[in-house]
């Protein structure tokens, strides 16, 4: 019986686990890391602050959509949940957001930037105006 119990137990906790590591899509890296993965063909960075902020100072072909905004949501159920967004704000508290609600949606690969725009720019990133 003991057995049966010990087996029925590990059964259990590698099917929480397997169900754990099927939802995990964001993947919170560092601006090196960050800056390699948007280099990759495919990719599509997403910079989720204001407008104003944006037009200061961004990264190249970066798509703006505001996580404040009202809008977040439909905007960005308007995109492909299966590419790969490479996710950005100014100190991470924005990006980390946006980014739980695009797994939420259900986006499988998200990639949120740990730390913001000028860290990106202290390691080597360009940063456009408009």
């Amino acid at each position: 019986m003991k057995r049966l119990i010990a087996i029925a137990g590990i059964i259990g906790a590698l099917a929480l686990a397997g169900c754990g590591a099927s939802t995990t899509a964001v993947q919170t890296v560092d601006p090196q890391a960050f800056l390699s993965t948007t280099a990759q063909a495919g990719v599509v960075v997403v910079d989720v602050r204001t407008p104003e902020e944006f037009t200061a100072g961004h990264l190249q072909d970066a798509l703006n959509i505001n996580v404040e905004d009202p809008a977040f949501a439909t905007q960005i159920d308007s995109l492909n949940k299966a590419a790969t967004y490479a996710v950005y704000c100014r100190s991470g508290r924005r990006s980390a957001v946006a980014t739980d609600a695009m797994t939420a949606a259900g986006f499988t690969s998200v990639i949120n930037l740990n730390g913001g725009l000028d860290d990106l720019a202290a390691a080597g990133a360009s940063v456009v105006t408009e």
